[in-house]
């Protein structure tokens, strides 16, 4: 199996879960984009996006109500779409379906658990593909 790389999108109020969850998608042998992890001192984090996104095959956005009207959001999910990725959006349990972009909606999406729970299921799901 070809080894894909995940770019993870998601809100400064979700940076801390991100985080673990990046790291959870690592430890389990998934290459991980993560601003976190990737955008350098001094770097521009623009360019560092766009060539993250690029590099990756899958776009994994951690939404919620809040988040799925971002512009940030449609850039970053036009992009993907735009260049034939894999779209995952991660949401809460409790989340109306309503309130996410319609590309979002189209597609199965998991629910959010523990940053290692919810990367096992995606590590998971990217195996069997």
């Amino acid at each position: 199996m070809e080894k894909r790389t995940v770019f993870i999108s998601h809100s400064a109020r979700d940076a801390d879960w991100a985080r673990s969850f990046a790291q959870a998608l690592k430890d389990r042998g998934v290459s991980v984009w993560f601003d976190g992890f990737d955008v350098h001192p001094g770097e521009s984090v623009r360019d560092a996006l766009e060539a993250g996104l690029r590099s990756s095959d899958v776009l994994v956005a951690l939404l919620d109500a809040e988040s799925s009207s971002k512009p940030n959001l449609f850039f970053e999910l036009g992009a993907a779409i735009g260049m034939g990725k894999r779209v995952v959006a991660i949401v809460p349990k409790d989340l109306d379906p309503s309130v996410l972009p319609l590309d979002v909606r189209l597609r199965r999406y998991l629910i959010r658990d523990t940053p290692e729970q919810t990367a096992e299921e995606l590590s998971n799901t990217l195996q069997a593909a």
